[in-house]
């Protein structure tokens, strides 16, 4: 059966979607020469595995996913009639020539530093708010979704509502380290609450960072209408001992027992 056009194909509205993040095999490409992993054959068998979609986070100094990878990516999704292509990153640094040239399904708003090792923080809001409106506005007369990435601050939803976001994503790193331990349930409110915040402004929920097999149907059964989670890291490593098409099932197999359970 052709994978682009199975009948069996994901209802994104039925349940949350995954996006596999591939920064992660772009970087280790990135230590040789040799164009191994390759990063578009692994995207794509992320995606005839059940993934609906590709997230990339290209870096003013591409240490990892790189301009090229941003294209090839694009043309692979478009072959793909019920995948989306999420770009994220900083919006004054080198998103938004992606997102001028490509127009992808999402862009996520990230204020990430050149230098930074990784995303450690979301928007201010509404002190961000000034600089960021016309570039959400400029996305979004593109054709192209805009989402805030959040810490699951339930006062900042509407702000960011007000800028004129279509969704927020969760910055989940303070979760994932909570996981399993006793604070866990409290800081799962926390974002349980910042989720219904969003909801009740009128925008979509999206979350990630640092999600892995082991934390997210927990997250997911405690969270309300998350359309979307962003899985790179753990999902990558995990490909390493599970190939990535049984690691995507795997991790499609967590969504269905979290909405499982709220059945």
């Amino acid at each position: 059966m052709n994978p682009l056009v199975a009948s069996e194909a994901f209802d994104r509205h039925a349940r949350t979607a995954l996006s596999v993040n591939v920064n992660k095999i772009a970087l280790l490409r990135n230590t040789r020469h040799l164009g191994i992993p390759d990063v578009v054959a692994l995207a794509r068998v992320a995606l005839e595995a059940g993934a609906q979609g590709i997230t990339v986070h290209p870096r003013p100094d591409e240490r990892h996913i790189r301009a090229h990878d941003v294209r090839d990516l694009a043309a692979l999704v478009a072959q793909w009639r019920h995948a989306e292509y999420n770009v994220e990153g900083n919006p004054t640094h080198n998103l938004m020539a992606f997102v001028r040239e490509l127009r992808p399904h999402q862009c996520t708003l990230v204020p990430d530093s050149v230098e930074q090792f990784t995303s450690d923080h979301g928007w201010d809001l509404p002190a961000d708010a000034p600089r960021l409106a016309p570039l959400v506005a400029e996305a979004r007369a593109l054709g192209v979704r805009v989402s805030l990435f959040m810490d699951p601050n339930p006062e900042a939803m509407v702000h960011a509502a007000a800028v004129g976001a279509d969704r927020v994503e969760l910055y989940t790193e303070a979760y994932a380290r909570a996981h399993g331990g006793p604070d866990q349930a409290v800081v799962l409110n926390r974002y349980a609450e910042a989720a219904r915040a969003a909801l009740a402004a009128g925008l979509g929920v999206n979350a990630g960072h640092d999600l892995n097999r082991a934390n997210l149907a927990d997250f997911l059964r405690a969270v309300p209408g998350v359309l979307e989670v962003s899985i790179g890291h753990a999902l990558v490593a995990d490909a390493l001992e599970l190939g990535m098409a049984e690691t995507v099932r795997d991790y499609q197999r967590c969504i269905q027992r979290a909405f499982a359970a709220a059945v």
